[in-house]
C-alpha cells in the first residue's frame, strides 16, 4: 500500500472537523506551536484514516484514530507505516488497532484510557479553595520535579508551558499541584487538558480541582470542544471530571512500544 505524506493544513483541518472528539489531538497539532514537529500520513488522500508522528516532545508520539467503519483501513495504514517509525514512541491507538505493527514492535506498556469532553465551561465553579495561577518557563525546574515526584510516565512539552498552558497552586512557595494542556489551538478552537498532577504529601485535598477548573475557565474562551484522557482505573479523577461536569465520549490504548 502507499504511504501519502500529507501538507496541506486546511485540508487537514477540513477533515478532522468532522468528528472533532474524535481527532481533538489532531486539530490542536495543527496549532502554529506544535505544527513543525509534526508529520501526517495516510493511504488515501480523501477520505481513508490520518497517522500523526509527532517528535517535539519528550518521546515520539503516533496519534492514530478511526471509528469501527475504519478500523480495516486503519490497519492497513499502521502497516505500511512499519519502516518508517522509531524505535521506541508512544501511541495513542484504539483498542487492537497495535496488532497492525506486530512482529516488528512489542508492547512495552498498555494503559487504557478514557476520552472526556467538557460541553460547557459555564457551568464550572467559580469559588475555589486553592487559587492556581499561571506557570511559564521560570517554573520549569520546579513543574519538572513535581511530574518526576507525582506523574514520572508523563508527557512534557516545555513549548505548551512557555505558551501559557499550565497553572498550579504553590504552598510555601513549592509548586505541590499542576494542570496543564498536551494541546491547545485558539485557532481551531479545541484543547486537551494533561499532566494534572498533585505531589504525594499534598492529596485528597481538592488542590487538582481547582487546577483543573481554574485552567478549562482560562481555556473556555478560545475553546468549543474541551477534552482530557483519564486512565479507566482511577476512579477519584473520574468522579472529579465528571463533578465538573466531563462526560466520556471514547475509550483507546495509550501504548509504549518497542522494536521486537
Amino acid at each position: 500500500m502507499p504511504l501519502i505524506s500529507l501538507h496541506d493544513r486546511a485540508a487537514l483541518a477540513e477533515r478532522f472537523r468532522t468528528d472533532p472528539a474524535l481527532h481533538l489531538f489532531e486539530l490542536g497539532d495543527l496549532d502554529d506551536t506544535l505544527w513543525p514537529n509534526t508529520a501526517w500520513y495516510t493511504a488515501d488522500p480523501d477520505h481513508g484514516p490520518v497517522a500523526l508522528l509527532y517528535s517535539g516532545g519528550d518521546t515520539p508520539v503516533l496519534l492514530a484514530f478511526a471509528r469501527e467503519a475504519g478500523r480495516a483501513a486503519l490497519a492497513e495504514l499502521l502497516d505500511a507505516m512499519r519502516p518508517f517509525l522509531p524505535r521506541r514512541f508512544t501511541a495513542g491507538l484504539p483498542d487492537g488497532a497495535e496488532r497492525a505493527l506486530a512482529p516488528d514492535y512489542a508492547v512495552e506498556r498498555r494503559t487504557p484510557l478514557l476520552r472526556m469532553i467538557l460541553p460547557d465551561t459555564g457551568r464550572l465553579p467559580t469559588e475555589l479553595p486553592y487559587p492556581a495561577e499561571p506557570l511559564d518557563l521560570s517554573d520549569l525546574d520546579a513543574l519538572r520535579a513535581l511530574l518526576a515526584a507525582g506523574y514520572p510516565e508523563s508527557w512534557f512539552d516545555r513549548r505548551l508551558l512557555a505558551a501559557g498552558g499550565y497553572v498550579g497552586v504553590r504552598e510555601a512557595g513549592r509548586l505541590v499541584a499542576v494542570a496543564g494542556v498536551h494541546v491547545h489551538s485558539p485557532a481551531h478552537r479545541v484543547a486537551v487538558l494533561g499532566n494534572v498532577v498533585t505531589h504525594p504529601d499534598a492529596r485528597g485535598r481538592g488542590l487538582a480541582r481547582s487546577c483543573v477548573t481554574a485552567l478549562c475557565r482560562r481555556l473556555g474562551p478560545t475553546t468549543d470542544h474541551l477534552g482530557l484522557h483519564v486512565r479507566t482505573d482511577n476512579a477519584p479523577a473520574i468522579r472529579l471530571y465528571e463533578r465538573l461536569g466531563f462526560g466520556t465520549v471514547m475509550t483507546y490504548n495509550e501504548l509504549v512500544l518497542r522494536a521486537a
